[in-house]
């Protein structure tokens, strides 16, 4: 009996030893793989994103061609609108946020957005990107990641 506990301490050490060094490499390795910062960070954090956001928005709701979107929206409907974008971007990025809204379809469904409204609407994000000074690198992995919800809101060409 005692050989069997001695034997199975000895393999449960060996076990958990094992999976230390194979921690240690996953740990070296993520060190390794977290010298390049977020593109959150990047970005400047929640603060920058946040003047972003709200300069973008603001471009957007008063776009003579984009505005119409935002018609109706009341001033409590506005500010979830922007803490939806905000969390959006946060999370995308590799930020702490969550977004919790609905999807891209769902949000927009609808709304008929076409395809020179969302190249307009990148065109405003643009501008706004360029009035914060971010630089290009940054800004082409911001387009990638917007780029994948480009399907589920332009509904027509």
């Amino acid at each position: 009996m005692r050989k069997n506990t001695t034997l199975a301490l000895a393999v449960l050490l060996l076990l958990v030893g094992g999976n230390w060094k194979a921690n240690a490499q996953s740990n070296e390795q993520a060190a390794a793989h977290q010298e390049t910062p977020s593109l959150y960070k990047r970005l400047g954090g929640y603060d920058a994103l946040a003047a972003v956001t709200d300069d973008f928005i603001g471009r957007l709701a008063t776009d003579k061609q984009l505005g119409r979107f935002f018609g109706g929206a009341s001033t409590d409907s506005k500010k979830r609108i922007r803490q939806h974008v905000l969390d959006q971007l946060c999370e995308a990025t590799g930020g702490p946020c969550f977004y919790i809204g609905r999807s891209m379809k769902a949000s927009h469904a609808g709304l008929g957005i076409t395809e020179a409204e969302w190249d307009l609407g990148v065109k405003l994000l643009v501008e706004t990107l360029n009035k914060f000074k971010v630089p290009q690198a940054e800004q082409g992995e911001l387009a990638k990641i917007l780029g994948t919800l480009k399907p589920d809101i332009v509904e027509k060409k």
